[in-house]
């Protein structure tokens, strides 16, 4: 086993974490961190995109309301570029059943009101 894998090994998953609230991406990348996971953030669509093929996250949280493209455009692209590769979460303010199912019609795998709950979340990371 090479060094980079052995140190791929001792992390759980890759996350991306994709919100422009810098406060709360922050804290749930640290949530995330202390979980044992290695978290990617970015504020904006695009520079999630910009970074996609680097990062080549196993999952990823995305906001639904961002100011340069919603997070169902940003999921359309992400599962375009990693398909079934990636698990894409929305973690948003929208809870309503019309919201989830037009999650789940983009291309998120699951639908998520944040603010994000840990229990959920170490389940869905595994």
């Amino acid at each position: 086993m090479t060094q980079q894998t052995a140190a791929r090994a001792a992390v759980q998953k890759r996350v991306l974490v994709v919100d422009d609230n810098v406060d709360a991406a922050t804290s749930l990348a640290v949530l995330l961190r202390t979980m044992g996971h290695e978290v990617f953030v970015a504020h904006d669509a695009r520079a999630a995109l910009a970074d996609l093929s680097r990062i080549r996250p196993d999952i990823a949280l995305l906001d639904i309301a961002m100011p340069d493209m919603t997070g169902y455009d940003l999921a359309r692209q992400v599962r375009a570029r990693l398909g079934a590769a990636v698990r894409i979460v929305a973690l948003t303010g929208f809870g309503l059943a019309e919201d989830r199912v037009r999650a789940l019609d983009a291309g998120f795998d699951q639908h998520m009101v944040k603010p994000a709950d840990a229990v959920f979340l170490k389940s869905l990371l595994g």
